[in-house]
C-alpha cells in the first residue's frame, strides 16, 4: 500500500478538493492534471478510478495510473441511473498484479434505477467496458466501448448504493453495499464477472443504521467479509461455503475496541471507513486519528490525522527505488509500514 485516497463526509465537503493520493511511503504519485474535481470511486491493481457526476451528464470516468501520471477517460453507459458505483480491474487472466498497472484493464459500472412504470420497485444493471490496452501516445485517450448490460435484477423501491468502493472476491465477483431507504436495511449486490449476472446477498445482521456502521471486506482467506461497529464493539463476519454447497455467514469474533490503546474513551464515536482487500485490515476513524486494525491479530497502527472521512481507499502497487550512485533499482512491494505490521 503506497497511500490512499478518500472522500469527505457531506458536512465536510467544503474542506477543499480531495487530494489525489495521500502517500504513506516515499512514493510520490504523478499528479493527475485535470480541469474538474473528480471523486475517487475505486482503486485496484495499481489503477485509480475517478468519477465526476456533478459537472457532466453522462458521468465522466477517468482511469489514472499514479505511477506514470497517465490517464484515460470514458463516459458512463447511457442507462437510467438513480444511484451508481464503479470498479476498475486488470483485464489479464491469471495475472499476479505485481506490475500490471500499465496493462489492459476493464471498468465495471453498476447502477440502480426506477423501472419506469407504475411499480415503485427498482432494477439494477451492470455494464463492463471492453478490455482497454491503452493508447498512451495521446495526452488523454478517450474510450467508450461498453458491452451489453447484464439481465436486470429487481430490487425494493428506493434502493441506493452506499458511497463506498466495492470489494473483489477471488478475482471472480465484485460486491457492493446497498441501502433500502424505507426500512434502513442493507443488502449486498454481487456482480459475477464470469456469468455477467447480478444477485442479492442478505447482510448477516438486521436493524436500523446498519449501513452507516458497516463495511464490506475481502478477507485474507478469500471469503466475503462484513464488519459492523456498535458503540465500541466490532463484529466481523465472513461468508463461507458449507459442505452442502450453500454459503452462509459466520461471526468470526467480537472485539472490544476500548481494549486498544488509541480507543479507550467509551463515549467516543467510531466509524468504519474502509478496508484492505485480502489483508483482514479495516480503517477506523477516532477522535485521535485514523487507524488500521487487523481484525484477526487486533494489532493496530495510526495512519493519518483526525479527519471527517466517509471512505478511505488504499492504493496497492509496486514501485521502484533508484539506488544512489547508480542506475540500478529495486522493485518493492507497497505493503506500507502501516499495514505490514498488522
Amino acid at each position: 500500500m503506497l497511500g490512499f485516497l478518500h472522500t469527505w463526509l457531506k458536512s465536510w465537503e467544503d474542506q477543499g478538493p480531495v487530494p489525489h493520493l495521500t502517500s504513506t511511503t516515499k512514493f510520490g504519485a504523478r499528479i493527475l492534471d485535470h480541469e474538474r474535481d473528480y471523486s475517487p470511486l475505486d482503486c485496484r491493481h495499481g489503477r485509480v478510478l475517478l468519477g465526476d457526476d456533478v459537472n457532466q451528464i453522462p458521468m465522466a470516468l477517468v482511469v489514472w495510473d499514479p505511477m506514470t501520471g497517465r490517464r484515460m477517460e470514458l463516459e458512463a453507459p447511457g442507462l437510467v441511473v438513480d444511484s451508481h458505483r464503479a470498479a476498475v480491474l486488470c483485464a489479464v487472466g491469471g495475472c499476479d498484479h505485481r506490475a500490471c498497472h500499465e496493462g489492459p484493464f476493464q471498468v465495471v459500472f453498476v447502477c440502480v434505477g426506477s423501472k419506469g412504470d407504475d411499480d415503485d420497485d427498482c432494477v439494477a444493471y451492470a455494464c463492463v467496458s471492453l478490455p482497454e490496452t491503452g493508447d498512451w501516445s495521446k495526452p488523454c485517450p478517450l474510450f467508450d466501448q461498453w458491452g451489453e448490460p447484464c439481465p436486470a435484477l429487481l430490487l425494493p423501491a428506493e434502493t441506493f448504493f452506499e458511497p463506498m468502493p466495492p470489494v473483489l472476491i477471488e478475482e471472480a465477483a465484485l460486491h457492493f453495499m446497498l441501502e433500502v431507504v424505507d426500512d434502513d436495511s442493507v443488502g449486498i449486490l454481487k456482480y459475477d464477472l464470469s456469468s455477467h449476472s447480478l444477485s442479492l446477498i442478505d447482510a448477516p445482521i438486521e436493524g436500523s443504521q446498519i449501513a452507516t456502521a458497516s463495511i464490506l471486506m475481502a478477507m485474507e482467506d478469500g471469503s466475503l467479509g462484513f464488519a459492523h461497529v456498535s458503540g465500541s464493539t466490532l463484529c466481523p463476519w465472513s461468508r463461507l461455503m458449507g459442505s452442502d454447497g450453500v454459503a452462509s455467514w459466520s461471526q468470526r469474533t467480537i472485539i472490544n475496541l476500548r481494549n486498544l490503546p488509541p480507543i479507550q474513551n467509551p463515549e467516543e464515536s467510531l466509524r468504519l471507513v474502509g478496508s484492505v482487500e485480502g489483508r483482514d485490515v479495516i480503517f477506523v476513524t477516532t477522535e485521535l486519528g485514523i487507524y488500521g486494525i487487523n481484525v484477526e491479530s487486533q494489532r493496530w497502527k495510526k495512519l493519518w490525522k483526525r479527519k471527517k472521512l466517509h471512505a478511505l481507499i488504499p492504493h496497492m502497487s509496486f514501485y521502484t527505488i533508484q539506488k544512489k550512485g547508480g542506475h540500478s533499482s529495486t522493485r518493492k512491494m507497497a505493503s506500507l509500514e502501516a499495514t505490514r505490521v498488522l
